[in-house]
């Protein structure tokens, strides 16, 4: 008897995932294996930890999209640079306080995504980065490094704009131009708040940047791009050589640690103005 209430419960659970979650099983399997992994040895519960079990991931765009209705994505086969960045910080999260089950991870993730920590359409969805920071700031999640000192020296005005004015590249306002409205109210509430952000300048091997940027610290790269707040993400990781990004990389194609410095990966794009830190508390 005992053992038919537990697969009835196990049965149900998996229908509530199936509506919804869009996952493979190879998903599910990924994320409690890394979470007990990582629960069982408090060394592992760091963002730089999950980030490596993900090395090698190919990159995929829009994998959020897609779906009739919004629904909560979980894809650990394929990521972007905001995919990766929050299958992480969920991950981390979660491993912080000891929870392993896929229903805490899922839970986590939708949290961390959408506006309101839940789900409610395609504008609930956090677009611009900048919004996912203040929306999680405002949660205790993550905090960001905000100071008027060095290496902090530029200061970023955003002003973001980019959706509502192409809507056509938006398979989700295309289908639905009533959305548009949505997002760009989204978008005047953003613009005009301002963030220090350390600038290319002072992305060096020095003392001072080695104790401003942890291993694991959220990298947002600031750009010049009209319309956009951030154009990439990913995470901070310290060599002897200097600072790596720890990315998805569409140049790559996969999940990799870039060999390069940040220094130098910066110079080689030049709508890059510098970066905004931020840590998974």
């Amino acid at each position: 008897m005992k053992k038919y209430i537990l697969m009835l419960i196990m049965g149900i659970s998996l229908q509530i995932h199936a509506q919804r979650c869009v996952y493979q099983k190879v998903d599910s399997v990924k994320i409690v294996t890394m979470l007990q992994k990582a629960v069982s040895n408090h060394k592992n519960k760091t963002p730089l930890f999950f980030a490596h079990q993900l090395i090698g991931r190919p990159y995929v765009a829009h994998t959020l999209e897609g779906q009739p209705t919004e629904r909560l994505v979980v894809n650990t086969r394929q990521l972007d640079c905001t995919t990766l960045v929050e299958t992480v910080t969920a991950l981390t999260i979660c491993a912080k306080n000891k929870q392993t089950s896929f229903d805490a991870y899922c839970s986590m993730l939708e949290k961390l995504r959408y506006h309101h920590h839940k789900i409610n359409g395609y504008t609930s969805r956090l677009h611009y980065f900048t919004d996912w920071i203040l929306s999680n700031g405002k949660a205790g999640w993550v905090k960001e490094i905000q100071s008027n000192n060095t290496p902090f020296t530029a200061v970023q005005n955003v002003r973001v704009g980019y959706m509502s004015a192409h809507p056509l590249s938006y398979v989700a306002l295309k289908n639905n131009p009533k959305d548009v409205k949505v997002i760009a109210a989204q978008e005047r509430k953003l613009t005009g708040q301002t963030f220090s952000y350390i600038p290319n300048k002072q992305i060096t091997n020095s003392k001072i940047l080695r104790q401003t940027i942890h291993d694991g610290d959220i990298l947002a790269i600031v750009t010049n791009k009209k319309g956009l707040d951030i154009s990439h993400v990913g995470f901070a990781e310290w060599k002897s050589d200097g600072l790596h990004l720890l990315n998805a990389s569409m140049i790559h194609k996969k999940v990799v640690l870039e060999p390069m410095t940040l220094a130098q990966y910066m110079k080689k794009h030049p709508s890059f103005l510098g970066i905004r830190v931020i840590r998974i508390k």
